[in-house]
């Protein structure tokens, strides 16, 4: 039922916006946003419980936990690019949007060096 009230919120959100944006496209944006807002606090608590169970079952496969933290890390700079991009081009702001992305795939590609060099030694164990 969760849901359904989260999809609730944002069908009325996107309708109010629609209708303010001939009118008074500032307003939409921000409703939009604070709409945005609203969902991710709810979804928090979820992603909490998911965050430890997958702490949990890193720690039982013999994965470090660092090395999982770098995945949901790299998750997390994805999702706040995707969503930043989308709040840039409803601004008319295609442009910077862009930039966003770039600079959201330079810093995954970043968070992810750990990583890489945890394969590699890993491979090197193994060879």
């Amino acid at each position: 039922m969760e849901m359904g009230r989260l999809c609730a919120i944002a069908v009325i959100a996107a309708l109010c916006a629609l209708i303010l944006k001939k009118q008074v496209p500032e307003i939409a944006l921000c409703l939009s946003l604070t709409a945005g807002c609203l969902l991710l606090w709810e979804a928090l608590d979820a992603l909490s419980a998911v965050r430890g169970l997958m702490d949990s079952l890193a720690r039982q496969a013999g994965i470090s936990v660092q090395v999982w933290r770098g995945v949901v890390k790299i998750v997390g700079i994805g999702v706040f690019t995707r969503l930043g991009a989308a709040v840039c081009r409803d601004a008319g702001e295609g442009g910077v949007a862009a930039f966003l992305e770039t600079a959201g795939a330079a810093l995954a590609l970043f968070t992810a060096l750990p990583l890489v060099e945890t394969v590699f030694d890993t491979l090197q164990g193994l060879l």
